[in-house]
């Protein structure tokens, strides 16, 4: 008899043993459908096998061993197996993670009828790289053929796509293939036009969650069966079925998307250079504004890190930076400073960004005679106002209801709106410019599916003021575009994240950087009551070293990442109760493990501590060793199952970023 081993993509921390005498050490990462219970699941066969410690009065048979479709490679299966055990989360939901939605069916698969078409492009002359592009591409590919992480520092503007793109070329020169990651599905279409431009002729396909299910798995299966030479993709394409990878970009290494938010919290940036490690292949981390781990990394030598410090359009200079005050008129959301700005490039037939990283028409509701304020009925935090929609809205859980036009407390119909979002801006600017082409860009606004075509209307002047949030800051190239206002950022200083003010000037150097990269001189003006803060003073300098070094001393005094590593236990549940007591024997037991070098922070409520229904909680782990930390969640983690009742969900958040 024959047995495999399978992964189910099941909260349990184990695999499961089938009989299946047909199988053979080649079906290995094939799709197996199985009886589970009463129903029957697809999984992912991980092993074959002579024997099984299951007693035989319970061994059940397989269903259908699926060979329609190549398997899952050995190279993905242990930079899955790594995964697990880094991330502390079950192999099988972590391997099913990594197969597109319609390969997990057990009707099977069926291919679509129709291909879509690829996108007709005009083929792109590389443009001359200038010598500081040069220098990079060259110092790259010389070690083409082993593992190094480089940190590819670039001053907006400054040509890090040509760089990858000179990368690229070489590497399907010798026969290998690419990965190239960007943090945002909306980014993929400005990248994906790019370089099909610049290589018609090779194969290349986009992977992110915005496809189709049918369009996502024949896309994954041409990867897997090798029809494909670059994959351009969003943090789910780390585990591309790519054989003979010889390159991995991660552009924009510094933003959060690459950071899993839900269930299995794993770093694809990080995942990037592990895997980069087992395929002994370069990685090239690119950003403008690096993140501080990377940034340190580089500075200890464990990345090779490169310079970009001029912008690459001849001529091109960065923009200069103002500090204004805000406006104090609740009626006028936009200063008169940044409206005489904006008239300014109207006259020059030039383009002006306005950056708010808030969308709807304002954040809170309030009652003028009780100070009632609306709130979410699910989640502990105000309800943001929709005007148009006529809607109030939580942008934590899907919870809506029409726009209150009466105070629930007091019953006065005395209703205003506090503070500004991207609606409200719109709608001012509307006003105040009433001839100017506007056009507003968030998650509320924006369809990837007309997100290219919108790209290419601001690229030709077709829109004269920009108004959105951080999807507009993100590595885009308007050469019309030479104002750029950023309103209402102070808040991030009062957060008690760490990381808060590392957000902060990423995002603001980001934002400026949209300004100038044409021939013409940008401004940027930054709207905040505190000019004097180190943080403004090295922004409107263009100063990263500057920033990252005050920062990196404040987080060596008190102690925090890159000087020491982190976990959270995170936990939810209706029952607050029963959430408490699982969270009071999860520190327990960890402490019960006389596990040294640990730093256990009380049991805490994160900043939201109630979404749709649930409470939450979370319990802050931290070592100045690795090592020690992961050994102690290892030991950690087998415990807590036990220790979960029924209706807590848990998970182990290595490295986070949001704490």
């Amino acid at each position: 008899m024959t047995f495999i081993e399978v992964a189910l993509d099941l909260p349990l921390n184990t695999l499961f043993d089938y009989q299946c005498d047909e199988a053979t050490l080649e079906d290995i990462g094939l799709r197996v459908v199985v009886p589970f219970g009463r129903d029957e699941k697809v999984g992912i066969v991980v092993a074959v096998k002579e024997n099984t410690q299951v007693p035989p009065q319970k061994i059940k048979q397989a269903i259908q061993l699926w060979r329609d479709v190549p398997p899952i490679t050995d190279e993905v299966l242990q930079l899955l197996r790594f995964t697990s055990q880094y991330y502390h989360y079950p192999l099988g939901p972590v391997i099913m993670h990594a197969l597109p939605p319609a390969l997990k069916k057990t009707a099977g698969w069926q291919p679509p009828k129709k291909r879509s078409k690829a996108i007709a492009v005009k083929p792109l002359s590389a443009p001359p790289l200038n010598p500081a592009q040069r220098s990079a591409v060259e110092s790259i590919d010389q070690k083409h053929n082993e593992f190094k992480a480089w940190l590819l520092q670039g001053i907006t503007g400054s040509g890090k796509t040509e760089v990858y793109l000179e990368l690229v070329e070489r590497t399907l020169q010798r026969g290998k293939k690419v990965l190239i990651m960007v943090p945002e599905i909306n980014l993929t279409p400005l990248v994906e036009q790019r370089f099909q431009a610049r290589f018609p002729q090779a194969s290349m396909v986009s992977l992110h969650s915005a496809l189709g299910d049918k369009e996502r798995a024949q896309r994954w299966i041409e990867i897997a069966e090798g029809k494909v030479d670059i994959v351009l993709g969003t943090r789910l394409s780390i585990f591309a079925p790519l054989e003979q990878l010889g390159l991995i970009v991660v552009d924009e290494e510094h933003d959060s998307s690459y950071k899993q938010a839900e269930g299995m919290r794993y770093n694809a940036r990080d995942l990037a250079l592990v895997r980069g490690q087992n395929k002994k292949i370069p990685v090239v981390l690119g950003s403008a504004s690096p993140s501080l781990e990377s940034w340190w990394n580089a500075k200890q030598q464990r990345y090779q890190h490169i310079h970009l410090l001029e912008r690459a359009h001849p001529g091109a200079t960065l923009p200069a930076i103002h500090l204004i005050k805000a406006s104090q008129e609740e009626s006028k959301p936009v200063s008169d400073r940044l409206i005489h700005a904006i008239g300014e490039r109207l006259d020059k037939a030039q383009q002006s960004m306005v950056f708010i990283n808030r969308r709807g028409f304002a954040p809170v509701l309030i009652c003028n005679q009780c100070q009632w304020l609306a709130t979410c009925e699910h989640c502990q935090t105000r309800l943001v106002v929709h005007r148009r929609q006529r809607q109030l809205r939580c942008h934590h859980c899907d919870y809506q209801r029409p726009l209150d036009q009466y105070c629930r407390h007091c019953k006065s119909h005395d209703l205003t709106t506090l503070g500004e979002g991207t609606q409200k801006i719109e709608e001012f600017l509307q006003q105040r410019f009433p001839d100017a082409r506007i056009l507003r860009i968030d998650s509320d606004s924006l369809k990837s599916r007309e997100w290219a075509t919108q790209i290419q209307e601001i690229s030709q002047g077709q829109v004269d003021i920009l108004v959105g949030t951080q999807i507009l800051i993100k590595g885009h190239d308007f050469p019309k575009l030479t104002m750029v206002a950023a309103v209402n950022v102070d808040s991030a200083l009062y957060s008690s994240d760490f990381r808060a003010s590392e957000r902060l000037f990423t995002q603001l150097l980001q934002a400026s950087g949209r300004a100038g990269r044409g021939a013409d001189q940008g401004e940027v003006f930054i709207e905040t009551a505190f000019p004097q803060h180190p943080l403004f003073q090295a922004l409107i300098e263009h100063d990263y070293q500057r920033f990252a070094e005050n920062e990196i001393n404040e987080r060596r005094l008190i102690g925090f990442p890159p000087f020491c590593y982190q976990a959270i236990l995170r936990a939810s549940s209706t029952q607050l109760s029963t959430l408490q007591s699982f969270m009071h024997s999860a520190k327990h037991s960890l402490k019960a493990l006389h596990a040294e070098h640990l730093t256990l922070f009380d049991v805490i409520a994160p900043t939201l501590a109630k979404v749709g229904h649930k409470h939450r909680l979370q319990l802050l782990i931290q070592s100045s060793s690795r090592s020690h930390l992961q050994q102690a969640l290892s030991l950690w983690s087998t415990e807590l199952y036990p220790l979960s009742p029924s209706g807590v969900n848990w998970v182990i958040d290595v490295d986070p970023i949001d704490c």
